[in-house]
């Protein structure tokens, strides 16, 4: 073959491995293609099979950055406000790597660009969008950047973003078209998620309603369906502290009656005004009152000290306007964690009505008992009445007239003798029937009151508020006339605060064990001078002496004073 005709020859062949070349190239894209559609495909199935709504976000995160290929991905959720960040799931990082960095983003710069515009976001340097000011100290380097929107039922759910695609390599069309097909799955199974948690939250406020109906209807007490009420709503919401309060018969008043969790004493017994407080404010209102901060917010007194460590909380009645709110269940949650959502509100208003019918029917059942119990007592004291009292006057008549016939002096006697017996027991029964007929304790107030009213005549005139803390069964252990001790007790304390003490602040504090009643007063004054007059104290000492106690005064090391009354209670 000559050398002239050798280009003939290679013309072909070169053709020929540059198809070949294409083809192949062809193939590898095809066999890209097909291996990213599996991984997608994958990736959906993989995020939609999760149930758990913190699981699945996370999974979802882990799958963005694996399609993709990139080093760092998160998923920011959008909060209430849709302004900012309420959660915040990365992947990529370290937990040293993220202590270092310091708190979470809250949705500024480039991520706020996303949440302020829900479209997807491509760039190929961070630095370089007008957005962006900059990495907190100890932040990895980042500079690629791709940003999608998930969607749940239209609404925008939250970003996911993924920077740093490896090998140095910018994200493409492709990376923005697979991570918004994500997206989509994403919202699919962040929904199913939610309905799932949704559906086992309500079971569990099913459960716990059918605990305190069961309790109530079985005859159990009433604190103890007040305890279950402020435990299963603190486990149910998450929150940090729980309360229970109930208005007080013939006061504008209500008391703390239960308060199980986190600074529980400083709750438990508190006696509060319906203005001040977030309990009274819900009450007032018969609608649920709620705020970001407790301990910053306007509306509630920082007197008595009472929510340190909390944050969110919210106050619901238990019952309603038209049926009539029978108290107030508080739920707060440690300082800095998630305010309570609409949702959470609601499921916590259906419960605490929930718990109202129950607390009804059983009082319901309670009066159905009583008033039997009283017809019962009627049909007895009937009874005695008619048949009993007849019968031995009847009898006394008898012996009275057979008596004039007895001729021997002793016997006559002794005849006389059961005549004025039969007397004495016709006077007893009759006292019997009206202790049958009579309703006890008709008409009294109970201690609590009667001190809750002694504390709203003497505010005038302190120029503020006690707080008032009450323990134990006062109203039922403490007999009627202690109870008048401890309140002319309390009425010369407080009465001493504003003549000589000069405070602005102070505490009552009434408790009972069923076996002793204490009561302290305490005050942050100029205390007790030691030359001083001292005529009150020695009335309060003498009536504590006369009941077998005595009085306690002392000063604290803060300054003012503090008086603690102690008597027994009888039977003990």
């Amino acid at each position: 073959m000559t050398s002239a005709e050798e280009p003939r020859v290679r013309l072909p062949q070169l053709k020929l491995d540059e198809l070949l070349k294409e083809l192949q190239a062809r193939i590898d894209a095809a066999r890209g293609t097909r291996d990213r559609i599996h991984s997608l495909l994958e990736a959906v199935l993989s995020v939609g099979r999760e149930l758990d709504l913190e699981q699945a976000l996370h999974h979802i995160a882990e799958a963005a950055a694996v399609l993709v290929d990139a080093e760092y991905a998160a998923l920011g959720v959008i909060g209430a406000d849709g302004r900012s960040l309420s959660a915040f799931h990365t992947v990529g990082m370290t937990e040293g790597q993220i202590a270092e960095i310091g708190p979470f983003p809250e949705g500024h710069g480039i991520l706020g660009e996303v949440i302020r515009h829900p479209e997807p976001l491509r760039l190929e340097k961070i630095s370089q969008h007008p957005a962006s000011y900059g990495f907190p100290a100890h932040h990895p380097p980042m500079n690629s950047f791709l940003g999608v929107p998930i969607r749940v039922r239209g609404q925008v759910f939250g970003n996911l973003y993924l920077t740093e695609k490896r090998g140095g390599l910018q994200f493409d069309e492709e990376d923005e078209a697979v991570l918004s097909t994500l997206a989509v799955a994403a919202g699919v199974a962040i929904d199913n998620a939610r309905l799932y948690e949704d559906s086992r939250l309500r079971e569990r406020w099913l459960l716990a309603n059918a605990e305190i109906t069961h309790g109530l209807m079985s005859g159990s007490a009433r604190a103890e369906a007040l305890r279950v009420i402020a435990e299963r709503a603190r486990e149910i919401m998450g929150a940090a502290l729980a309360a229970v309060a109930l208005p007080m018969e013939g006061t504008k008043s209500l008391t703390v009656e239960i308060a199980v969790g986190l600074d529980s004493e400083a709750h438990r017994g508190l006696v509060l005004p319906r203005s001040g407080t977030l309990m009274g404010l819900a009450l007032s209102a018969a609608a649920p009152v709620a705020c970001d901060d407790v301990q910053q917010d306007e509306r509630i007194s920082p007197e008595p000290p009472r929510f340190h460590g909390l944050g969110p909380a919210v106050a619901v009645p238990i019952g309603t306007g038209e049926g009539g709110v029978r108290g107030v269940v508080l739920v707060a949650r440690e300082a800095g964690a998630p305010v309570f959502s609409d949702k959470e509100t609601d499921m916590l208003r259906g419960f605490a009505a929930q718990a109202a019918i129950a607390m009804e029917l059983a009082e319901r059942r309670k009066e159905a008992e009583q008033i039997a119990v009283l017809q019962d007592r009627d049909r007895i004291a009937r009874d005695l009445h008619d048949l009993a009292i007849q019968r031995l006057f009847a009898t006394g008549m008898t012996l009275q007239g057979a008596g004039r016939f007895i001729e021997h002096p002793e016997a006559a006697e002794r005849v006389l003798r059961a005549v004025d017996d039969l007397d004495e027991t016709i006077k007893i029964i009759r006292a019997t029937i009206f202790g049958l007929r009579a309703r006890e304790g008709a008409g009294d107030a109970g201690l609590r009151a009667r001190v809750v009213r002694v504390v709203g005549e003497e505010t005038p005139v302190l120029g503020f508020v006690p707080s008032v803390r009450m323990e134990g069964l006062v109203d039922t252990d403490v007999p009627y006339e202690i109870a008048d001790h401890i309140v002319a007790v309390l009425s010369e304390a407080l009465t001493n605060i504003v003549r000589h003490a000069h405070a602005d602040r102070a505490q009552v504090v009434l408790t009972t064990d069923g076996r002793e009643v204490s009561l302290t007063v305490s005050d942050n004054g100029v205390g007790i001078p030691p030359g001083g007059r001292r005529s009150g104290l020695c009335n309060m000492a003498e009536r504590a002496e006369q009941l077998g106690g005595h009085l306690d005064v002392s000063s604290p090391d803060g300054g003012g004073a503090t008086l603690r009354w102690r008597v027994p209670l009888p039977g003990t």
